[in-house]
């Protein structure tokens, strides 16, 4: 891992083309491939904040690179190489910044929608249950407390948005944009990629409380892309500390929103710069779910 000190909250590498600079990733042409390079960058209510994590991007790398080998007979994936020496038009400075951070992929065409999927009730689900008495649009079973686990997965896709927050949209509304056995296909290898990360999830003792997948085409075929449950797009729960009827503790960023809702802040740009504690918390949160989740079997 990096360095505390070694926080890297933008790449500029002079040889390659930079197609994107997203919330948390930095994409640039490779010519056959794209080179996608998760940074330490953190975004909390749909603003990037200035205060970065140390060694995230490296987290988030990891964790990707295990989900799409554990899920990989699932449905394949746009990963190629994450040795920096299969990476083109780098220099010796450039690999040492990208290097534990950067995945090499195929080119492929994003889903305009991203696919989530909950298996529990929390967050804006919850929300939006307490006031419809619905999920996303969804009718449930009536009586649920938050924190609950639904009677089976639910598929909520959304738009997506640069800036600013995604909407949720129904499957009908997913299938007018994609088409319809597109959204089908989505759904179903959505539900899919969250039962196996569950199962495996669970034998590690956390509970993945809800979580969001992007798709792409390349030569026609649909691949997983993107990130793949990491603390960014998926709520960990420590299954010894679960009950229903309350918020649950949570290895990904929520020790990062809470202190945010403390604030006077209207959840707009600029967002404000994080204490050294919470940067701290935060950064023990991310490794130890990646241990976690890692770890060899049990025995």
């Amino acid at each position: 891992m990096a360095a505390e000190s070694d926080i890297v909250l933008q790449t500029d590498i002079k040889g390659l083309r930079l197609i994107k600079r997203g919330k948390v990733r930095d994409i640039y042409d490779g010519g056959q491939h794209l080179l996608m390079v998760a940074t330490d960058r953190l975004s909390a209510f749909d603003v990037v904040l200035p205060s970065g994590i140390p060694s995230k991007g490296e987290i988030l790398t990891r964790l990707s690179v295990f989900w799409f080998g554990l899920v990989e007979d699932i449905v394949g994936n746009h990963l190629v190489s994450t040795d920096v020496n299969d990476f083109p038009g780098l220099t010796q400075e450039d690999r040492a910044i990208l290097s534990g951070r950067t995945m090499l992929v195929k080119k492929a065409t994003p889903m305009p929608v991203e696919c989530i999927v909950r298996g529990y009730i929390t967050g804006s689900g919850w929300k939006d249950y307490q006031r419809s008495g619905s999920l996303c649009g969804i009718p449930i079973t009536e009586g649920l407390q938050e924190s609950q686990r639904l009677p089976q997965p639910i598929f909520t896709p959304s738009t997506k948005a640069d800036t600013g927050h995604d909407i949720n949209i129904s499957l009908e509304e997913t299938a007018s944009i994609v088409g319809r056995e597109m959204a089908d296909n989505l759904k179903r290898l959505s539900i899919d990629i969250y039962n196996r990360a569950a199962t495996h999830a669970q034998s590690r003792g956390i509970i993945i409380a809800d979580t969001k997948f992007e798709f792409g085409l390349c030569d026609d075929k649909l691949l997983l892309i993107d990130e793949v449950l990491t603390p960014d797009s998926s709520r960990f729960w420590p299954a010894k500390d679960y009950a229903p009827g309350r918020g649950q503790d949570s290895f990904d960023k929520q020790i990062v929103r809470d202190y945010l809702l403390t604030l006077n802040w209207a959840q707009t740009y600029p967002g404000p710069a994080l204490p050294d504690d919470i940067i701290a918390k935060t950064t023990d949160r991310y490794r130890q779910i990646l241990e976690i989740l890692t770890s060899p079997s049990p025995t």
